[in-house]
């Protein structure tokens, strides 16, 4: 009998992150003879003494149903472990290791994640252990350095892109000035805003104005920046990040009532209700703000089947390389060929992603204009394309349920 495998997920879900579980499922069944074990709520769950056997699970078939189910199957966590390997919740952790007999763990999910990884490798190389601890890719935010884009992204921009196309047709209904504010999940990196981009059938298309966190925001800018499109047209849709930023690196969204998480995140929301106030005052027009929050990462119905596929063989190539005996690195992919798009699997050292951002190239961003180059559009198309065939029922998709 062999060695038993741990799966785990992480931070804020994806429409795609279970179909990384299922390719983790899939792939261990295949080619190891031990169980198959997920922690329930991640790292913090399988502290708590958390965790779920996955055979039945598997040998039902209905493990199939997580390629296209949305949120974080398992249930998710934002737990850091201590910076100092020597803490005792470490030893608590390899104890429960030692007690399911694991000798392989994969943790899902984006920068904290890798902080995981990191750490949970350098215990096990600290105490001498041969468990090998492998990253699987996770985020819509897409900042996750050393590997060309991250599982989720494809759907989530797939989302905003063709969420914002259909928001556009609204605004041109009626026959006066309107302005709609799109609020789009992105702390520090713009990926995910400006997909919106992607929904333009011509130039001068809507949305006429995308603000991401590369740039600073200044209010002067964004009032002469409104002035201009108005003069335009009636009818004009802000595309917004919600970490857009002053000089100063204050938020925009930010005052003395904003929360902080144990990683230090500060929680971020309103940003597009503040400049829907801001306009109002100074143009007399009654604007309107949407804020996509939660949905944009859980709208399965609208992922990228390339999405879907290569979060799958993220988990597979994760098995793969943890039973050849690679351990402490993540799952990354290398960009082969833009077109025909061509990428493949290959590992970093999760020590080199963690607590590092990877942010829009400045030479893809048209500041001036507050707008996104055809850089990133060919950077991002590829990631968004085709649908995936999802199971219905009495009209609504059918999604794998933990019970």
């Amino acid at each position: 009998m062999g060695k038993n495998f741990l799966y785990g997920q992480s931070g804020g879900p994806t429409s795609v992150i279970n179909a990384s579980f299922y390719g983790t499922i899939k792939k261990a069944y295949e080619i190891g003879s031990g169980k198959v074990y997920g922690m329930i709520n991640g790292i913090e769950g399988f502290l708590k003494g958390k965790e779920m056997d996955m055979q039945d699970f598997y040998k039902s078939g209905e493990y199939e149903l997580l390629k296209n189910t949305p949120a974080s199957y398992l249930g998710t966590c934002r737990f850091k472990l201590p910076n100092d390997i020597n803490d005792p919740v470490f030893e608590e952790i390899f104890k429960r290791f030692e007690k399911l007999d694991i000798g392989y763990v994969f943790y899902n999910g984006g920068n904290d994640s890798m902080d995981t990884t990191d750490k949970l490798s350098r215990y096990a190389a600290k105490i001498g252990s041969d468990i090998k601890v492998i990253g699987i890719p996770k985020t819509i935010d897409n900042d996750l350095i050393l590997t060309d884009h991250t599982p989720g992204f494809g759907s989530a921009a797939k989302f905003v892109a063709s969420t914002i196309r259909e928001v556009v047709l609204d605004t041109r209904v009626y026959d006066k000035s309107a302005v709609t504010v799109v609020e789009i999940m992105g702390r520090h990196a713009g990926w995910l805003a400006a997909s919106a981009v992607l929904a333009r059938k011509y130039s001068e298309d809507n949305p006429s104005l995308i603000y991401v966190p590369e740039v600073v925001f200044s209010y002067e800018k964004f009032e002469s920046d409104i002035a201009k499109k108005l003069e335009k047209s009636k009818a004009v849709v802000v595309a917004l990040s919600e970490g857009v930023a002053f000089a100063d690196g204050r938020l925009i969204c930010e005052d003395e009532t904003t929360q902080v998480d144990s990683f230090g995140h500060k929680s971020l929301s309103g940003s597009g209700q503040i400049l829907c106030d801001f306009i109002n005052k100074r143009f007399n027009i009654k604007p309107r703000q949407i804020e996509f929050s939660l949905i944009q990462r859980a709208a399965a119905k609208n992922a990228s089947l390339t999405d879907v596929n290569e979060a799958i063989l993220a988990g597979e190539c994760a098995v793969e390389a943890a039973v050849k005996g690679e351990t402490a690195k993540m799952v990354a992919f290398k960009r082969v060929s833009d077109s025909p798009y061509k990428m493949e699997c290959t590992l970093v050292p999760a020590a080199d992603v963690c607590n590092y951002e990877k942010n829009i190239p400045l030479e893809w961003i048209d500041a001036t204009n507050s707008d996104i180059k055809d850089e990133y559009i060919k950077y991002a198309t590829p990631l968004i394309e085709g649908e995936p065939e999802l199971k219905y029922e009495n009209g609504l998709p059918v999604f794998a349920y933990r019970k």
